[in-house]
């Protein structure tokens, strides 16, 4: 489970810029899906092999400068309720603001570790004019230039310190999280489960401060519900901004194996939960996409079941082979069906595939379809492997990884599905070097 850390602060001090840096190494590694659009505002990073997501909670502000003044109390409050560590970023150039002054108000009641950051410091000069910012009453302050990198190595290391150590607590149990937009019916949905009465074992307190578990045993199914603050807290923040509720995912989706995407029928699966949903992607959780309130979709003669799905699949595409179910969490319908199919999906994101099998089956298909040639350099796959990691990785060792195109990257992982069921679960293909 990866720490988090926000970045706040007024507009226009570089935290775009800053978070970019912060990113942009590991995104280039990671991120091999092709054609996903990338969430600009959320990332994962790391330093001294810590690592850590990564939040810029600017760039969802518009508006003019008295409304930018409660959003910008918004957004700080966020991050003080939802990250382990917070950044406060300042301007050189434009020394202390009124706004700064509000923002470093609000973080000074703060007991988790605040950077006070001061940007564009790029000469002397600059750095003996930062002296300005003691007066915010924050301390200590360090001083980077975002555009050229100078003074974020020392900033890291210190910021890497006070992070929490990564802890995977191994729970036997599988962790499943309920996600989706404001009022998509997430918590009735956890009601149904649990029943009103609620048929908990134990309450246990999570790992974060703020995500607990509740240990759900019934239909003979077992396992962790991770509940998240979004669920308990209801009143804390008007999550009218897509970024809130995308912000609330974050951490639910970072401490589960499956995600349950709830959506409203009737609003379609628009770009908000499909953010939701590449952002479960991205951090290979198993998931299992719930069409609530179904009952109440008008002229199901001419939007079918099918044709609905169809539409869903689309907008997912390319990662299409997830479960669909359709619930109506208000007269209880197939409300087991999705717990089941959940339990299923984990079970195949751990699923662990001999060699010797891997080899058998898909190596006659390779020879058959092998890659494409590329500068009359012809691959040679020899030998396929699954990788000793949570969720499946596969190794292909080939004479010329690089040379390996996405296109078949993509048909050796639809091969992987069609013969080893990894229904709703990402997968990795990655080309090795014998």
């Amino acid at each position: 489970m990866g720490a988090i850390v926000a970045i706040v602060g007024r507009p226009n001090v570089g935290k775009s810029t800053f978070f970019n840096r912060l990113i942009q190494r590991r995104e280039a590694i990671v991120d091999a899906v092709s054609g996903v659009t990338r969430d600009r505002h959320y990332g994962k990073s790391d330093w001294n092999g810590k690592e850590f997501s990564i939040i810029d909670t600017g760039g969802y502000v518009v508006g003019s400068d008295d409304v930018f003044e409660k959003e910008i109390d918004k957004q700080v409050g966020l991050a003080i309720g939802e990250a382990d560590a917070i950044l406060f970023m300042v301007d050189v150039e434009s020394g202390v603001t009124g706004m700064d002054e509000d923002v470093a108000k609000l973080l000074r009641r703060v007991k988790k570790p605040i950077f006070l950051i001061v940007n564009k410091v790029d000469n002397a000069k600059r750095a003996a004019d930062a002296v300005e910012f003691y007066a915010l009453g924050l301390g200590d302050y360090h001083t980077i230039s975002s555009i050229n990198g100078s003074g974020t190595g020392e900033l890291l290391d210190a910021l890497v310190e006070v992070l929490p150590d990564t802890v995977d607590e191994e729970s036997e149990l599988p962790r499943f999280a309920v996600v989706g937009r404001p009022n998509a019916g997430k918590s009735s949905f956890i009601n149904a489960l649990i029943g009103e009465d609620r048929y908990i074992v134990t309450d246990i307190a999570g790992t974060t401060r703020d995500s607990i578990d509740t240990k759900y045993n019934r239909f003979g199914f077992e396992f962790n519900l991770v509940d998240t603050a979004g669920i308990r807290r209801k009143a804390k923040v008007k999550e009218d901004l897509e970024f809130y509720s995308v912000m609330r995912s974050v951490r639910a989706i970072e401490h589960s194996d499956v995600c349950l995407l709830v959506f409203d029928a009737t609003r379609g699966f628009d770009g908000q939960v499909s953010n939701i949903f590449w952002l479960a992607q991205r951090n290979n959780k198993g998931i299992v996409i719930l069409v609530n309130k179904w009952d109440l979709v008008q002229d199901k003669e001419t939007n079918t079941m099918k044709e609905y799905t169809i539409r869903i699949k689309q907008a997912i595409e390319p990662f299409v082979d997830v479960p669909i179910i359709f619930i109506s969490v208000l007269n209880k319908q197939r409300i087991y069906k999705a717990i089941e199919q959940a339990v299923a999906v984990y079970q195949n994101r751990s699923k662990k595939i001999k060699t010797s099998e891997l080899n058998e089956v898909l190596l006659p298909i390779i020879e058959h379809t092998p890659p494409p040639a590329y500068k009359d350099k012809y691959v040679k796959i020899k030998y396929i492997t699954q990788l000793p990691t949570p969720h499946p990785q596969f190794a292909f060792f080939c004479n010329l990884p690089q040379y390996v195109r996405d296109p078949y990257k993509r048909f050796l992982e639809n091969k992987l599905r069609e013969h080893f069921d990894f229904t709703g679960v990402p997968i990795t293909v990655y080309m090795r070097k014998k």
